[in-house]
């Protein structure tokens, strides 16, 4: 794989940019904010010359979550070729919730946090930035991930102040930090 990817941004679905074009162990910093399950659909928001709204919008995404046909073959990928432990525990999850919208947003970011481990460096972070109805199963996911294992915390609402300005649910993983005897990051 060449280095090109360096300096770059790529548009669309991320999962095709991190197998095809994202080396292993290749990432220093990675932050991730992905959509909460807000319910809502969100537009680009443009004026035309004259400074006027114009008639249509633009759609982006909605910001919703369902069991699909999709979803299902993602959470297939992940029990046949996902790391066993999340595997396991996507399977487990899934018996317990059952294909709700809620299972359908973990399981793609389960397979989005796969292989992001894959990219992220040994001596990496990652900034995870979750819906905090979901953040306590998204540790469970990055906890069975050997590229987080070794250091995943929950920043508190505390910390998320210092972070932002608005206090959700924030996962952080780290290499660099002690927290057992720090108590926070």
């Amino acid at each position: 794989m060449s280095t090109d990817w360096k300096n770059n941004l790529y548009y669309g679905e991320n999962m095709k940019i991190l197998r095809d074009f994202i080396p292993d162990e290749s990432v220093d910093l990675i932050y991730l904010d992905p959509p909460f399950n807000s319910k809502a659909t969100y537009n680009i928001l443009f004026k035309e010359q004259d400074g006027k709204a114009p008639a249509s919008q633009v759609q982006t995404f909605e910001d919703t979550w369902h069991w699909n046909q999709d979803t299902e073959y993602t959470y297939q990928e992940i029990i046949r070729e996902g790391p066993e432990k999340i595997a396991a525990l996507i399977q487990s999850l899934h018996n317990f919730l059952g294909p709700n919208d809620m299972m359908a947003y973990l399981t793609l970011m389960a397979i989005r946090l796969v292989e992001l481990g894959s990219v992220l460096k040994s001596t990496g972070s990652i900034y995870l930035h979750c819906d905090p109805t979901a953040s306590h199963y998204i540790k469970l996911v990055m906890d069975g991930h050997s590229s987080f294992s070794r250091q995943t915390a929950m920043l508190t609402e505390e910390w998320n102040a210092k972070l932002s300005q608005q206090a959700n649910g924030t996962l952080l993983s780290t290499a660099e930090v002690d927290f057992s005897t720090t108590g926070h990051p």
